[in-house]
């Protein structure tokens, strides 16, 4: 059986750079968007869990189809295998985190 296609696409949203994974990407009947469908997230693969994926993932949870604005697009690419689907700071290109990353602070 042939391996299904894979895309990997980037695009902004809220200032800030989300790279998702998916089986299909159209140009959408919607003039000025592309489709984006077939959503593929990490099913628990490993032990550790990725807060960031987690938390696209209830972002993204059932939906069906995805019309992003052509102008927010990056790229897409083909891929073979599917990574960690990240969001990423539009400046820097550094990953973000869901949850603050500075130790709290104690209270003295």
């Amino acid at each position: 059986m042939a391996d299904k296609q894979l895309f990997r696409i980037a695009f902004h949203n809220n200032g800030k750079v989300y790279e998702l994974y998916c089986r299909e990407v159209n140009s959408s009947g919607l003039w000025g968007f592309i489709e984006v469908s077939g959503l593929v997230f990490g099913e628990g693969e490993g032990v550790v869990i990725d807060p960031t994926e987690e938390r696209m993932r209830d972002e993204f949870d059932g939906v069906e189809v995805l019309h992003v604005p052509m102008h927010s697009v990056v790229r897409v690419e083909e891929v073979k295998r599917k990574g960690q689907a990240v969001i990423r700071d539009r400046e820097s290109g550094e990953k973000v985190t869901p949850f603050p990353i500075s130790p709290p602070r104690s209270r003295n």
